[in-house]
């Protein structure tokens, strides 16, 4: 069946083409990708909710549904009914917290789907339970995007207070994940990224002022419970908490709750997960355990090293993300990849020499180089495998040879790129920003 796209959609699709007149196969793939999740993926209820499945996957993710439906925030600012279903993700995603703040995956109903005999509390609505920072960080930013984008504050006079200070209880609680928390995650007969160690504690931390993650944004175990990336989100959306506290309800306790919060995991963060690198210079770490064991490198996924601009923990030619960015795009990074046609940062979740699309999508977006900027365009064109589609990972020197034909995430992520490339961005975002900063009208 062929699900009609609307007109703020088509706009969008007929302002890419204009950009490229003569890149068919450009303008090809940023329609089949930018229309993917709006007509895959959506599911309207009879609630008001939105349920997002992420492809190939029959479950919700709370990161990768606020990722997928990002750029149709810039059709939402003139177009009610896109902003009807996008607040009806959001009212879900919400809801999913108020069930449980350390699910990271949802089931449209409680059908009992997913991973049911994972040794942790689990009910019949949650699809996965691994508990992952960036999965409460994203439904917040999505919010916050939304009212900019849209001026609509009913969501957040209605639900926004419950969650954030939902949110915050966990936060908080994890800061001293080894005496507070009450978390628990084992999966049995699985390679040892699925599950944590200590019988479902993870590995050992000690407390400073960041707060604790199981898994990494890939879903996959973190090595050191001190996710940087995650944790620089944090710092973002408590700021975006802080706002809509304020200005939208009027909770001046709320607001000063949140800052604090805030002050105390940037300090963290400055303090603990940063260090000299006899080559890069002052530079990020992306995970530590606060006793100064380090891992040094970069995941695809976001939250990620390389995306702390476009999240906004700080200014795109802030001097420590460039000292961080060049040793990411090394030989030094273990999962930065080079081949016949590309080059790039791929994941251990995936096989080696396979390069993500998505990390494609975020160098292309955190570059102030214009040179750079054209070269990734010209992989994605190069690595689709014949399909027009972007995909999870893909082999460097074969790109026929990749993992997951229908994920969603992929190609918003890759349409998000494009759109940056012809002077689009969603407003209120780090991007957009510095769009009108180099004086795009965006």
């Amino acid at each position: 069946m062929t699900v009609a796209i609307p007109e703020s959609m088509q706009k969008l699709i007929n302002h890419v083409k204009e950009f490229f007149p003569e890149d068919e196969k450009l303008q090809q793939m940023f329609e089949q990708c930018f229309v993917n999740t709006y007509t895959t993926t959506l599911q309207k209820k009879e609630d008001n909710k939105t349920f997002v499945i992420t492809g190939d996957i029959p479950a919700m993710w709370l990161r990768d549904s606020a990722a997928q439906v990002r750029p149709y925030l810039l059709a939402a600012e003139e177009d009610e009914e896109m902003a009807d279903l996008l607040e009806g993700v959001i009212r879900q995603q919400f809801a999913f917290i108020l069930h449980d703040p350390y699910a990271n995956a949802f089931n449209e109903s409680a059908n009992g789907n997913g991973h049911q005999t994972d040794l942790t509390t689990m009910t019949p609505h949650i699809w996965e339970r691994k508990y992952e920072i960036d999965s409460l960080c994203y439904p917040v930013q999505l919010a916050y995007l939304f009212w900019k984008s849209t001026g609509r504050t009913a969501i957040l006079e209605e639900m926004f207070q419950e969650v954030i200070e939902t949110i915050l209880q966990v936060w908080r609680t994890e800061q001293d994940h080894e005496n507070l928390s009450p978390y628990l995650f084992e999966r049995v007969d699985v390679r040892h990224s699925d599950t944590l160690i200590r019988n479902g504690k993870g590995g050992r931390v000690v407390p400073t002022g960041m707060t604790w993650s199981a898994f990494r944004p890939s879903d996959d175990a973190c090595t050191y419970g001190y996710l940087v990336p995650a944790n620089m989100f944090v710092v973002v959306v408590l700021g975006y908490a802080a706002e809509m506290s304020g200005d939208v309800l009027q909770k001046p306790a709320l607001q000063e709750e949140c800052l604090k919060l805030r002050e105390e995991i940037k300090q963290g963060i400055e303090a603990y997960a940063k260090l000299n690198h006899p080559v890069y210079g002052d530079m990020y770490v992306y995970e530590t355990d606060g006793e100064g064991r380090v891992n040094l490198m970069d995941d695809a996924n976001v939250p990620s090293l390389m995306a702390a601009p476009y999240l906004g923990y700080l200014p795109f030619d802030d001097p420590a993300y460039a000292n961080t960015r060049q040793f990411l795009l090394s030989r030094d990074n273990p999962y930065y990849y080079e081949g016949k046609y590309a080059n790039g940062i791929g994941s251990p979740h995936t096989p080696d020499h396979y390069i993500w699309h998505i990390a494609l999508a975020i160098q292309g977006m955190t570059t102030t180089n214009e040179a750079e900027k054209q070269r990734i365009l010209g992989y994605f064109k190069n690595t689709d495998g014949g399909t027009g589609y972007m995909h999870e990972g893909f082999n460097a020197d074969c790109p026929e040879e990749f993992t997951r034909d229908w994920f969603a995430w992929a190609n918003t992520m890759f349409s998000e790129f494009i759109l940056s490339l012809a002077g689009k961005a969603v407003k209120g975002s780090p991007l957009h920003q510095q769009l009108m900063k180099d004086g795009i009208k965006a």
